[in-house]
């Protein structure tokens, strides 16, 4: 039943952003998240295309937390809650680019607070091609969409060979060169670094095999170097914009279904998140390979002791 229910939802929302597609891109910027986060045309369909589908289909008591809407109860006493990003991926969605993915998670709704460890089902959905990865607890991971069966892990383990994903949206870019500029020098010709403003698409790629790491540090580089808090707000308009738990909930729980090896960036696991919390002290960090190997590379290759010069701001440079 659970994936009956999120794989429809995902199709709904695909559909109902194909469709407004089919009418031309608007990119118009229509307010901010709750976390903060600018909020586009097509967010405010996707948001819609949730509740309606849900509201009609939904066969269990359910509430649906999202991006946009924060927590809904959708029936009385609620037996799961639904964690959704109805697309994690925005920018390149509105720019018609490939990464764009519906990401739902299900957890069971027995305490106030449920984490990432209480997650039981996930579902990833690409806008573009409507290729999807599933998996639950009960009948493992499935796939639809992808040339070859999944997972597809690489053996990837020299840093020198990986092809990467970095994350940018409310990161200050030279903090993020001073910590790992010199991993992007090493790799990008040997390898390849990309950017693709989805924490969701840039996970699964490990899944498929298509890359090797996936490397979103602003977290722990705020939180080792708290002096660097101004500099954050202002690359986040006002917000701090790291990984909230919506961005990864799916993610986390289908790449550990598939032996990826994510966690944060201090190597601690991702399940105490709390699912339904967007304050910053509960937004992550998160560093995923797809090996043990490389993981530990990482962790140990980039600079976390930023030096002073780099953490502190010029006049001007922040809000």
């Amino acid at each position: 039943m659970m994936k009956e229910l999120l794989t429809g939802l995902g199709r709904h929302v695909r559909e109902e952003l194909l469709a407004y597609a089919d009418r031309g891109l608007a990119r118009q910027v229509h307010g901010d998240s709750p976390g903060g986060d600018a909020q586009f045309d097509v967010d405010e369909i996707a948001e819609r295309a949730v509740l309606d589908y849900l509201r009609e289909n939904a066969e269990i008591p359910l509430a649906v937390y999202t991006e946009d809407g924060s927590l809904v109860e959708l029936a009385p006493d609620p037996r799961y809650v639904l964690v959704v990003d109805p697309i994690d991926g925005t920018r390149p969605t509105s720019a018609g680019l490939e990464m764009g993915m519906v990401s739902i998670a299900a957890a069971p709704l027995t305490t106030a607070s449920p984490t990432l460890a209480d997650v039981t089902a996930a579902h990833l959905l690409e806008i573009k091609s409507g290729a999807w990865i599933y998996g639950d607890d009960e009948e493992g991971l499935s796939s639809s969409g992808y040339r070859h069966g999944l997972p597809r892990l690489s053996r990837t383990t020299d840093p020198a060979r990986m092809f990467w994903s970095i994350e940018f949206n409310g990161h200050p870019m030279h903090l993020m060169n001073a910590a790992y500029g010199h991993l992007v020098d090493r790799s990008a010709n040997t390898g390849g670094v990309f950017v693709f403003n989805s924490a969701t698409f840039s996970i699964s790629r490990i899944i498929t095999g298509q890359l090797d790491a996936y490397v979103d540090i602003g977290n722990r580089v705020l939180r080792d170097h708290p002096r660097t808090e101004a500099e954050f707000l202002a690359a986040g308009r006002g917000s701090i914009l790291h990984l909230f738990p919506y961005d990864i909930a799916a993610a986390v729980y289908l790449a550990k279904q598939c032996g990826v090896t994510i966690t944060d960036a201090y190597g601690d696991d991702l399940g105490t998140t709390a699912l339904l919390d967007l304050d910053p002290m509960n937004q992550k960090s998160c560093v995923a390979t797809a090996t043990p190997e490389l993981h530990k590379h990482l962790l140990d290759a980039i600079r976390w002791d930023i030096p002073a010069t780099a953490t502190t701001p010029t006049t001007g440079d922040t809000a």
